[in-house]
Parts: C-alpha cells; sequence; structure tokens
C-alpha cells in the first residue's frame, strides 16, 4: 500500500514539474532571459525550482 502511494505521489509530482515548464514556455515575460532562466532552474532544481517560479516568477510575466 505504501508503495502506490510514493508510486502516485511521485506521479502527481513529475506532473506538477512538467505543467511548470509548459507554464513557462507559453507564458510571456518582460524579457526573454528571464524565461530561459526559469526554464533552466526548474530542470536543473525542479522541486525548489517549481516552488520558487510559482512564489516568485509567475508574477514577472506579462499580462495577456
Amino acid at each position: 500500500m505504501a508503495l502506490l502511494f510514493f508510486i502516485l505521489f511521485g506521479f502527481f509530482l513529475f506532473a506538477i514539474w512538467v505543467w511548470t515548464i509548459i507554464d513557462i514556455i507559453k507564458s510571456e515575460f518582460k524579457d526573454n532571459n528571464e524565461k530561459i532562466l526559469w526554464v533552466v532552474l526548474v530542470i536543473l532544481l525542479p522541486f525548489i525550482g517549481t516552488v520558487l517560479y510559482f512564489a516568485i516568477g509567475s508574477k514577472n510575466r506579462v499580462p495577456s
């Protein structure tokens, strides 16, 4: 039972990570370098990068 929990939890974290990368790529930022920085940060530091993006980076997007 615990193994199933960890598999589902891992899948959930992976899905959020992929969703974050897609959100960054689809979003417009004031500076294109900022987009590249966020993608690299989220890929290299998946958990911390995702949390930081939703706490800080998503506020720096250009409103659509």
